[in-house]
């Protein structure tokens, strides 16, 4: 079974990054963590670029870390469960961090690791039949990553409490609801309508630059998302390391 892919195109002034993992549903494993990071690099070093695009190949956004990552860790001693979250970790955090706005086009399932990705954009836009659920609680796992901070950050307490909490799924009609997602459309117009939203910010990329670094300055809370990653990575451990329900 292959690994998911990280493609990077940078066409018009606009990055556009793909994770490709026809056989795992676009999961995250170790290497594609590693070369979506190296991916952002690539855009921040791009003074051309004004815009950066996040979509998942097929009919999937990102299904999550792959379970053979979450598995190891499991068994791993408390260090080397601490550095295997941080690889899965960095990527959420770097997205977040990303010196371009960003939006995630969000086409299909977004779960667990997947739909941190997802919120750790500036901006969703949703197909209609796509959903967003947290994952974690349904397989004995606690959040991390910053996970309820991010979902919090982007629909409420509520919604935070009823995805990350409560396992329950978020639609697309409830996410646009919410403010998670800011429309959601068809599938054959998600990524034109990604494209035409963010037209102007590609036309003038040390605008776009400004722009998304005074409003993650002044309106996100970068710190709470640094400070919510380390509590979440305790619990996070925590439930990796206790013994698993009998089904």
């Amino acid at each position: 079974m292959g690994g998911t892919r990280v493609e990077l195109q940078i066409s018009s002034a606009t990055a556009l990054i793909t994770l490709d993992g026809p056989d795992t549903r676009n999961t995250l494993d170790t290497q594609a963590a590693a070369d979506l990071v190296a991916a952002c690099d690539e855009v921040d070093a791009d003074a051309g670029v004004g815009v950066a695009i996040i979509v998942g190949s097929g009919n999937t956004f990102c299904s999550g870390a792959d379970t053979r990552v979450l598995e190891a860790l499991r068994d791993a001693r408390a260090d080397a469960a601490y550095d295997g979250l941080e690889q899965l970790y960095a990527t959420f955090r770097r997205v977040g961090q990303l010196r371009v706005p960003t939006v995630a086009a969000i086409n299909g399932a977004a779960v667990g690791a997947g739909l941190n990705l997802a919120l750790a954009t500036d901006l969703r836009i949703i197909t209609d039949h796509a959903v967003l659920a947290s994952g974690f609680a349904k397989i004995g796992l606690h959040p991390g990553g910053g996970h309820l901070h991010l979902l919090a950050r982007a629909g409420g307490t509520a919604s935070a409490a009823v995805a990350g909490v409560l396992a329950r799924t978020i639609t697309a009609e409830q996410a646009v609801a919410a403010g998670i997602a800011w429309a959601a459309v068809p599938a054959e117009e998600l990524l034109p309508a990604a494209e035409q939203f963010v037209a102007h910010l590609a036309a003038d990329p040390p605008l776009a630059r400004a722009l998304v670094g005074t409003l993650r300055r002044t309106v996100s809370d970068e710190a709470a998302w640094d400070r919510a990653i380390e509590m979440e990575r305790a619990r996070q451990m925590w439930s990796l390391a206790r013994p698993r329900k009998e089904a």
